[in-house]
């Protein structure tokens, strides 16, 4: 008697049946055979039913290991998690886990290789292309006050380091020598501007820093001077009031939740506020919000439930409702919002980092400019005084040589400009002087 095919099995009555063949795959590793052989997962739902099982526990066990490490929830949302993810895939089952010291010293060090490699690309740019120095300063948590520097170049920013500047005061002096020492280390014939904000000791640093490097510029956020430009307004009539009034009326609803939960329902649910990166972009927010919620908010003064309820009877409670039910408070919100809507339309253009911004800048000003006149059909006395303010940081800080070349060089803007004939003879005469300053670069690099 021949011995049984590998297709078939001994019957318990010592006779043979034929049995269908199954090949085994990295799935049957996580089922026992017992449960394979009753049909499990074969019958029921086939192999899509198996995935989502196996996914569940996977899903499990990883949203178990954040808790206990206390991993911040957006952190499955990076682009590494996703290649993280899809190579355990490809591994399949049995992998072990990264060790301590792998992951503290052999791939960190391999990942610090791959960064270098990376500045050695941006290095060849800063050679080729020239670059821009940023300096950014800020205050931590603990309260340590931080100047990160970054090097700018067509292909990107590469933050350089950073400078812990808490037990020393940052007076221009000391400003300088920081410009200095990195202007050294990455090399002045590299180096196109230094960026800073408008601080005094920063617009003293820059002066002695163009003494001490006649071919570099030193050059004022744009960002900072936009936020100059929203401050110096916010102290003028009538817009130094109505901020005041609108934040007052925020803060009383804003700190009351019943008050606040009463507010959503008139609203639909919609909330006054929005956070943004200033305070003051914060205020004009906060602004238009109201501005778009104003029947609602009305209706929810006028209501039954406002007026009985305990905010009715306080004193600021009134106040509040004499300011929304307030035609001329109303009116100024919306001149309020007619000078600043334009200037903050700006601030992503110069903040972002989708496109630099050097050769947006004119046209971008102009622009708001245009906007906030034609905002106020053309009636130059309801403006003037906000053009003076835009004009006096405009001159004063943002009205630089690189900007205007940046505008020039910019073909759509300086090919629209030459059709309508109002390219100004001042840029010329900038662009000229910052193509000056670019011959003494290569003859700099040439000695």
């Amino acid at each position: 008697m021949r011995p049984p095919s590998k297709t078939q099995k001994i019957s318990s009555t010592g006779g043979s049946s034929t049995a269908r063949s199954v090949t085994k795959g990295p799935l049957n590793l996580y089922f026992s055979q017992k449960s394979t052989q009753k049909g499990g997962f074969e019958k029921g739902g086939g192999i899509d039913e198996t995935k989502k099982i196996l996914r569940e526990r996977a899903v499990s066990a990883f949203a178990i290991w954040m808790y206990d490490v206390g991993l911040p929830f957006n952190c499955v949302n990076h682009k590494s998690f996703d290649k993280f993810i899809e190579a355990v895939g490809q591994h399949g089952p049995g992998m072990k886990p990264p060790t301590f010291h792998e992951v503290r010293v052999t791939h960190l060090k391999k990942e610090v290789d791959k960064v270098e490699k990376i500045v050695d690309e941006h290095k060849v740019q800063w050679t080729k292309f020239g670059c821009s120095i940023m300096m950014d300063k800020w205050t931590a948590r603990n309260g340590k006050m931080i100047i990160n520097i970054l090097v700018n170049s067509p292909i990107g920013s590469v933050f350089l380091g950073s400078v812990d500047a808490s037990n020393e005061s940052t007076d221009s002096t000391k400003m300088y020598k920081l410009f200095e020492s990195t202007i050294e280390r990455i090399g002045p014939e590299n180096v196109v501007q230094i960026v800073t904000d408008n601080a005094s000791e920063n617009v003293k640093a820059g002066s002695m820093m163009m003494g001490a490097y006649p071919h570099i510029y030193w050059t004022p956020c744009a960002a900072h001077c936009i936020n100059f430009i929203f401050g110096d307004i916010f102290k003028v009539k009538p817009y130094a009031s109505v901020f005041k009034k609108a934040i007052r009326i925020h803060s009383y609803i804003s700190q009351r939740p019943l008050l606040l939960n009463l507010m959503r329902k008139f609203t639909k649910e919609r909330n006054l506020v929005k956070p943004a990166k200033t305070r003051f972009e914060t205020a004009f927010l906060i602004l238009r919000a109201m501005y778009i919620q104003r029947k609602n908010l009305r209706t929810l003064v006028l209501s039954t439930e406002w007026n009985s309820s305990k905010f009715a009877k306080e004193t600021l409670g009134k106040e509040v409702v004499n300011l929304i039910i307030s035609v001329h408070f109303w009116n100024d919100v919306v001149r309020a919002l007619t000078v600043c809507g334009p200037l903050t339309k700006v601030l992503p253009l110069v903040d972002g980092e989708k496109k630099p911004p050097m050769g947006y800048i004119y046209e971008a000003m102009d622009r708001a400019k245009k906007a906030i006149a034609h905002g106020f059909r053309g009636v130059k006395k309801q403006y003037e005084k906000v053009y003076e303010i835009i004009d006096a940081r405009w001159s004063e800080q943002l009205h630089r040589p690189l900007h205007a070349a940046g505008h020039v060089l910019n073909p759509g803007l300086y090919y629209k400009a030459q059709e309508e004939g109002t390219l100004a003879k001042t840029l010329w005469t900038e662009y000229i002087a910052c193509v000056e300053k670019l011959v003494h670069i290569q003859q700099y690099k040439m000695h």
